[in-house]
């Protein structure tokens, strides 16, 4: 077991905001285990971290599967002997198909990611930063602009984003007593592989076809830093970093 001073779990390390925020955290001294399904891409996040990738452990990690998480767990106590920081990021999509075409199976699909996948990981972090000495801990998760207001045929995204507020609500409540605290970073157009569709055009409330702006994804993971810095008499509750001028004030 190695003694560090600060200890983070990010999951969809393996790209977009999940690596961009894990290579943040690792330059800033953190030693952050990276939990994805695809083993090449979180090897390619750690050679991605140059110089501090020594920090980086890569833990294939498929968040939907409770044995999984709990390895995951388990492997991170082993290496580092406590956990400080869970960054709950790994979400996926469905379709972009009016709701009545979607299949039962796309849903589940992410409702098992994007919402048992975070409450998994969160329970093993409670288990965990309730008996580590110092206690406590934090838990910061990625919800989205569809956590306020949805995009056209975004239906189970949008009801998964709108839950993970709950669960960082009762989080947040749950943890005082453990010294536990909860925040929810709501992201809008980081660049991203997965927002590379914003450039092109994406469907809009009244039907057109738009072009969204994009922001530089390390704004994203500068601004997770900043809520996993604190210290845990202070949180961040909700922050929405988004590109200024994409269609979300004045959406829906």
């Amino acid at each position: 077991m190695t003694t560090t001073a600060r200890v983070a779990i990010v999951t969809g390390a393996g790209s977009g905001i999940g690596r961009a925020v894990a290579l943040a955290l690792g330059s800033e001294g953190y030693a952050v285990v990276l939990a994805g399904r695809r083993p090449d891409a979180l090897a390619q996040t750690v050679r991605d971290g140059g110089d501090h990738g020594s920090r980086l452990l890569a833990v294939p990690t498929d968040v939907t599967d409770p044995g999984s998480v709990r390895a995951l767990f388990d492997r991170t106590k082993e290496a580092f002997g406590r956990l400080d920081v869970l960054f709950n990021n790994a979400g996926v999509g469905a379709p972009g198909v009016p709701l009545d075409e979607l299949t039962v199976a796309e849903w589940r699909t992410v409702v098992e990611t994007n919402l048992t996948g975070p409450f998994l990981c969160t329970q093993q972090a409670f288990r965990l930063m309730k008996d580590q000495t110092p206690r406590g801990g934090r838990i910061i998760n990625n919800g989205s602009i569809s956590a306020s207001v949805p995009r056209p045929f975004s239906a189970p995204y949008t009801a998964t984003k709108h839950a993970i507020t709950g669960l960082t609500r009762s989080t947040s409540l749950d943890g005082r007593k453990h010294d536990i605290a909860c925040g929810q970073i709501d992201i809008g157009n980081a660049a991203t592989e997965l927002a590379a569709k914003m450039a092109k055009g994406v469907p809009q409330a009244n039907g057109e076809i738009a072009v969204e702006p994009l922001m530089d994804v390390n704004h994203v993971a500068r601004a997770v830093v900043y809520m996993a810095g604190l210290p845990l008499e202070a949180n961040v509750q909700f922050m929405t970093v988004m590109a200024t001028k994409m269609p979300f004030i004045g959406r829906g």
